[in-house]
């Protein structure tokens, strides 16, 4: 798909804000739900705890300060990924009667878009100035319906490498849980989308509400839309979040390895900086930690898949096979095919 990339518009920006502004009487916080087939119900069901939570006293869930509904055009209940099947409970109808329309993805291998009735609901509403929200893979079906031009998008680190083979020339963000951009609002999914709630919350109804909600779930505070993602499990352990966003720009880029320089860039900070936070933070270099990622998943892809070596080579970005058993032999103390001859039941 070509790219559409537009500038931002500064509307957008004065949109959100006005949307931001606290109202008096009612509800202070209004939000309508699309789900995707095979929706994700994790990310849905936090979402909508932390509006549940904050929108009453205590624990008893009355929709007074925010309130919540699922639309449909059809009124079919929609099955979530794990089977849960969800009944929606209004038609679509006037977009402009909530103050966000949120839309929560699902499967990437069983997402066929919305459909022409929602994405043209979702353009009523972006011309009424409703901000848009993207819920786990909801931003690829707001982009999919053309609603994410020259605005920046928050993407799972694990949808990464699909979001870039589906959209040619977007740059999703991969390293915040969340991202705001004007008009147009989206988070990872998971446990982030209860932080996307969180600050909606705190901006609408009052930041005791967001961190009672958020309490009554057994998350501590609410986190910004800077924190980095978790990422896949890495060898290190640390809370900088410069090295945790490099960490995983890494691994964004095992199979074209980037040079501590460019790296750098992309992070915004000098070379010596990025030395500097390594050092600081895992007694190690960029270069190493990035090395040492490659030569894991080199271990795990020899474990645990048959490809053959040459192939695990280019995949986690050495020059060959012979550059990768080499390495690996330093790092492991075995070659690469030793480790898959461990692996295998005796004859």
């Amino acid at each position: 798909m070509p790219s559409r990339q537009k500038p931002q518009r500064e509307t957008s920006r004065s949109t959100v804000t006005r949307a931001l502004r606290p109202r008096t009487g009612g509800a202070r916080l209004s939000v309508g739900f699309i789900l995707a087939k095979r929706f994700t119900l994790c990310a849905f069901a936090n979402f909508v705890d932390v509006l549940r939570l904050a929108a009453d006293e205590g624990d008893r869930s009355r929709p007074i300060l925010c309130n919540w509904t699922v639309l449909s055009d059809t009124m079919d209940a929609v099955t979530s990924s794990c089977g849960i099947s969800v009944q929606p409970k209004e038609r679509l109808g006037d977009p402009a009667r909530f103050d966000y329309i949120v839309v929560v993805g699902g499967l990437m291998d069983e997402m066929p878009g919305l459909g022409t009735v929602y994405e043209r609901f979702l353009h009523q509403a972006a011309a009424a100035g409703v901000p848009l929200v993207g819920v786990c893979t909801g931003a690829f079906m707001l982009h999919q319906a053309g609603l994410l031009d020259g605005y920046r998008c928050c993407v799972s680190w694990f949808h990464h490498a699909d979001f870039l083979e589906q959209f040619e020339g977007m740059t999703p963000v991969t390293d915040q849980i969340f991202v705001v951009d004007g008009d147009r609002l989206t988070c990872s999914g998971g446990a982030s989308s209860a932080h996307l709630a969180a600050y909606l919350v705190e901006r609408h109804v009052g930041r005791a509400q967001a961190s009672k909600s958020l309490h009554i779930m057994i998350i501590d505070d609410a986190l910004q839309p800077d924190k980095p993602q978790p990422g896949v499990t890495l060898d290190f352990r640390t809370r900088d979040p410069i090295v945790l966003r490099t960490l995983l720009l890494m691994q964004q880029n095992i199979d074209t390895p980037l040079s501590v320089t460019e790296i750098a860039r992309r992070m915004g900070h000098s070379k010596r900086q990025l030395e500097r936070h390594f050092r600081t933070a895992l007694d190690t270099s960029p270069q190493a930690a990035f090395l040492s990622i490659r030569l894991s998943l080199a271990y795990h892809l020899i474990e645990t898949t048959d490809k053959s070596i040459a192939q695990i080579a280019v995949d986690c970005g050495f020059c060959d096979s012979s550059h990768l058993s080499r390495m690996f032999q330093r790092r492991f103390d075995m070659a690469p095919n030793a480790v898959r001859q461990i692996g295998k039941p005796d004859a």
